[in-house]
């Protein structure tokens, strides 16, 4: 049977011309980006002096990320309900790996790749969990697309998810220009606190920046943050923009995920006195 997996063509050819609505995209975010940056927004420093928190706020913060959703678990965009949740994670390796929808650049397909492995390195080292960028056997799957490419890249998630449901399909099948990017992470069969699979779409229209960031904060949600908060900074868990990449703030929530001392399926109330404790000992003992 013919895989449905996006390839890479050995060149672009002249006829290769994206559509009206790919070209719109581009330029929208394009735009977009350099609007952000004349504000200020879209920081790559990771924090300073001027972006304060303590051992209390990091606790909190975590909290309010790991243990809520943004969104109603497999419904769309349809707004999560506020009720906490329980921790997730991934308990098993994640093998990271990066496909392009047919009309990806090829100088871009090489700066993403460089990029999603170089990342993957971070996180491993960030974490202490096993995190690799690992082509074969992949079990998180970043697919950088383009408006134009939408028909491969649903096939290639039909693939990887048989069983996926109607109301996430309908979601890839018209993503709103105000959804820059996503991620669908999935439970393991026999354990719904367990991460086994993911998939981030990330479209290639955006500029370089963007698109990292995209990469930077799909990637992270998919490991368990699932949520942003107003409150984070600094943070890319935060609709604000300031912050394009991951942050030192950010680090430490993910180390406080993957710590072993908490474990997957905690409550919120189970793991509190946990993340406090690990909070003060990574802030030195600030409160």
């Amino acid at each position: 049977m013919p895989s449905t997996k996006p390839q890479t063509r050995p060149a672009r050819l002249e006829t290769d011309i994206p559509s009206a609505q790919s070209r719109a995209l581009k330029g929208y975010y394009t735009r977009m980006q350099a609007d952000l940056l004349a504000q200020g927004l879209l920081r790559k420093d990771g924090g300073g002096p001027d972006t304060p928190y303590d051992a209390d706020t990091l606790a909190r913060n975590f909290e309010r990320i790991a243990f809520f959703d943004e969104y109603e678990r497999g419904e769309g965009l349809r707004a999560s309900n506020g009720n906490a949740g329980t921790l997730r994670r991934w308990t098993g390796p994640v093998r990271l790996t990066v496909e392009f929808g047919p009309t990806v650049a090829k100088d871009q397909q090489v700066r993403d790749r460089i990029d999603v492995s170089a990342y993957a390195r971070r996180l491993q080292r960030i974490t202490r969990h096993p995190i690799s960028f690992r082509p074969e056997n992949a079990n998180f799957h970043v697919l950088i697309v383009s408006e134009d490419d939408r028909a491969t890249a649903l096939s290639r998630v039909r693939e990887l998810v048989p069983n996926i449901n109607p109301a996430s399909m309908s979601l890839l099948q018209n993503i709103p220009r105000s959804i820059h990017c996503l991620v669908l992470a999935f439970s393991d069969v026999n354990n719904d606190h367990d991460y086994a699979r993911a998939i981030a779409i990330v479209r290639s229209e955006h500029p370089d920046l963007l698109r990292l960031s995209c990469i930077h904060e799909e990637i992270a949600q998919g490991l368990g943050l699932a949520n942003d908060s107003p409150a984070a900074r600094p943070s890319i868990f935060n609709d604000d923009d300031e912050f394009a990449l991951l942050t030192t703030h950010d680090e430490m929530l993910l180390r406080i995920l993957y710590d072993r001392r908490l474990r997957a399926g905690m409550s919120p109330e189970e793991a509190r006195p946990i993340v406090r404790q690990i909070a003060r000992e990574l802030l030195g003992g600030s409160s």
